[in-house]
């Protein structure tokens, strides 16, 4: 019974992070965020203030609170400081009331929000190395694997085994970083066990 709710406790821990991890580069570059060299300015406390807000927010039973790629649509139109989460929160208190007349509306019609976001992510892809396989290869199976796992975790997940994989096989072991190794052996054993049950 302890190994089964450790292993949801990380399962879990895992997604968020990753979910994270793969979000805030796009929405922080939409923001104009980074630094001359493309790396986010305090990651670190990001990441912190994520995990204290996800805490939060299981405890009071709320889905996840985290960051989410459809913010990139908001931060587009401008909204970068804390007043569009505030209004949003205002919205999100008057959903309560008229939800009955929300449900009315169907799926589909957020269809074009989607489809936007998107292509606000896709904007990344041209800041890959296409001439280095090496880089190519895990790029292109974290996309392919994105939409088909619906996931933006496991699309994280699958990019960085094939990236360890390649560097392996063709000879960089000293390249690969350490975590990443560990992080790569965590996915294939929790994909294991999904198979297997």
């Amino acid at each position: 019974m302890l190994l089964i709710l450790v292993m949801v406790v990380i399962s879990f821990s895992r997604a968020d992070m990753f979910d994270t991890v793969g979000t805030l580069p796009g929405t922080a570059k939409q923001a104009r965020m980074l630094d001359e060299n493309g790396e986010m300015l305090r990651m670190k406390e990001i990441m912190m203030c994520d995990v204290v807000v996800t805490t939060a927010g299981a405890c009071l039973g709320s889905s996840t609170a985290t960051v989410f790629v459809e913010s990139s649509t908001g931060i587009a139109e401008g909204g970068w400081t804390g007043m569009t989460a505030f209004v949003t929160s205002l919205l999100f208190l008057a959903s309560l009331v008229i939800a009955p007349v929300i449900t009315i509306i169907p799926k589909a019609a957020t269809a074009p929000a989607l489809i936007f976001v998107g292509v606000l992510m896709m904007g990344s892809v041209r800041e890959v190395d296409f001439s280095d396989m090496t880089a190519a290869i895990p790029s292109f199976v974290t996309i392919v694997f994105m939409p088909f796992t619906y996931s933006i975790a496991n699309g994280i997940a699958f990019g960085l085994i094939t990236y360890v994989l390649i560097q392996l096989l063709i000879g960089r072991i000293g390249k690969i970083h350490y975590l990443a190794v560990i992080l790569s052996l965590l996915f294939v054993l929790r994909f294991a066990f999904m198979v297997t049950g």
